[in-house]
């Protein structure tokens, strides 16, 4: 593997800066790198060479004109599969999707177009989004770089293991309920989910449309912030969008980089520890508690006694909005179309009867079934109607929280990644993965999860996550990077020196 990889994305864009490399060997570099490990990883869906070099040409011929689009033009970066990419196929990991080729780009996705950066591909996700390990997707499951027995998160596992093998620099996600800071914390990378409205999701395929954010997946926080300024910003495309200025995210970055977080309140939430917490994920998390205080920063507990009841809203919320989102795959506009067996001339209806059991999977059938269920008459106020209460008072927990504290902690997730098909026939253990990152989605705050270091029962990474209020994206950068410095310190060198089970031992 070339050793440019391992470097951050801003260090490679300083590289490309200087002269020291190109776009196009860079990208020839991760290119190269999926062709060494992809058959043990599956990270990918799609690979697009031509696009990605012809980009990669283009950068180079910026760069050489004294012209560059962004400090980011000419690193590559991969694109998770629910994201319209114009002229690339994009399936959301769906049988009902296969070989679509979206007429636009998602305005995210455009721009980091015109950054300048190379789309290296699609990567593989459960489907639809529905999912905590990847294992959900209709074309197989994507491995964890550091134990291919294991899963890499999900719903969004292909970006986080693109990352964490180094066939990719930057990627983006997408995160409902978790799914971009969950694959991070059980990869050992970066990921962040902005606030609310705070990047498009035009051109997002929908699950929930009142949960989905797009967002970053880098091995660096300041990486992080270099993507988010990218692709943040007010889209009038968009009805949720947020028109409100980006706070300076690299200038976060920066302050909390020099590790002093004096005068920062930081709140540790009760309700996301303890029982059903794996020991080590406890362990790296308590330690990382002290390196905040150590740095000065003040160190509350807080209650958010609601927090108890996220997981269950959650998963009355977003089937229904799933159900809703996914009437459209009615094999009369796009996408897959089967007609019934045995049936001369099949109504629409069984067109689309046959159709729908063809192309969704499992999960996403049990999801349709549920949503539509607490939507129908005489349950909608029994379920939807309650579980929206519920989010009323979650988001009154956050506010209270934030009064006491400028931002909350707790781990990413429960346990370190688990072993592939240990829970994908068990729905409930899977949705137990998203118990502490649920809790953003439906207050729509900002989070971010940066490695923890590894567990000690297993060695696998762990992760810590920091929140703030909406709109305060600045605050978990600040946070983060301040986190990320004390760590890197603490361990003598980056969690992601090697990805183990592809190259060795790591450090």
């Amino acid at each position: 593997m070339s050793a440019d990889l391992r470097r951050s994305a801003g260090e490679l864009a300083g590289d490309l800066a200087s002269g020291a490399t190109t776009s196009v060997e860079l990208t020839q570099a991760c290119l190269d790198r999926m062709g060494e490990v992809e058959g043990a990883l599956h990270a990918f869906l799609v690979v697009d060479d031509e696009g990605a070099l012809a980009a990669a040409r283009a950068s180079d011929e910026r760069r050489a004109a004294g012209r560059p689009a962004s400090p980011l033009d000419g690193v590559p970066i991969a694109i998770k599969d629910v994201l319209a990419t114009e002229g690339l196929a994009t399936t959301c990991g769906s049988r009902i999707l296969e070989g679509w080729v979206p007429p636009y780009d998602a305005t995210a996705v455009a721009k980091v177009r015109a950054a300048g950066l190379p789309i290296l591909g699609k990567t593989n996700m459960d489907e639809f989004a529905m999912g905590s390990s990847t294992e959900h997707s209709a074309y197989g499951t994507t491995h964890n770089p550091w134990d291919l027995d294991r899963v890499p998160g999900g719903s969004g596992g292909g970006s986080a293991a693109a990352v964490a093998s180094f066939e990719a620099p930057l990627a983006l996600g997408t995160d409902t309920g978790g799914s971009i800071r969950q694959p991070a914390a059980v990869t050992g990378t970066v990921g962040v989910k902005p606030t609310y409205g705070g990047v498009s999701r035009y051109g997002l395929v929908a699950l929930a449309n009142s949960f989905d954010q797009i967002g970053p997946v880098t091995r660096t926080v300041r990486d992080a912030a270099l993507l988010h300024t990218v692709i943040g910003g007010h889209d009038p495309k968009d009805a949720t969008s947020q028109d409100h200025p980006l706070p300076d995210l690299a200038g976060a970055v920066e302050q909390g980089a020099s590790g002093d977080l004096t005068g920062v309140r930081i709140g540790v939430v009760t309700e996301l520890g303890g029982e059903g917490y794996q020991a080590g994920v406890l362990e790296r998390f308590e330690e990382s508690v002290d390196l905040l205080v150590k740095a000065g920063a003040d160190v509350v507990e807080v209650s958010c006694p609601h927090f108890v009841h996220a997981l269950a809203t959650y998963y009355l919320i977003l089937p229904a909005e799933a159900s809703s989102n996914l009437a459209r795959f009615d094999a009369m506009r796009y996408g897959l179309r089967v007609e019934p067996e045995g049936v001369e001339a099949p109504s629409a209806e069984e067109v689309m009867r046959a159709t729908r059991e063809a192309g969704f999977g499992d999960e996403v059938k049990r999801r349709i079934i549920l949503g539509t269920y607490a939507l129908s008459s005489g349950y909608y106020d029994a379920y939807y109607g309650q579980a929206q209460k519920m989010r009323t008072l979650i988001i009154r927990d956050f506010d209270a929280a934030f009064a006491q504290a400028d931002v909350l902690v707790s781990p990413t997730a429960p346990t370190t990644a688990f072993p592939i098909g240990e829970k994908v026939d068990d729905p409930l253990a899977m949705y137990l993965n998203d118990l502490a990152t649920i809790p953003a989605n439906l207050a729509g705050v900002p989070g971010i999860s940066v490695p923890s270091g590894l567990a000690d029962e297993d060695g696998l990474p762990t992760g810590v996550q920091v929140l703030a209020p909406a709109l305060a994206d600045d605050r978990v950068y600040r946070v983060g990077a301040a986190l990320e410095a004390l760590l890197l310190e603490q361990w003598g060198g980056p969690l992601l020196g090697k990805a183990p089970a592809l190259d060795g031992e790591t450090r």
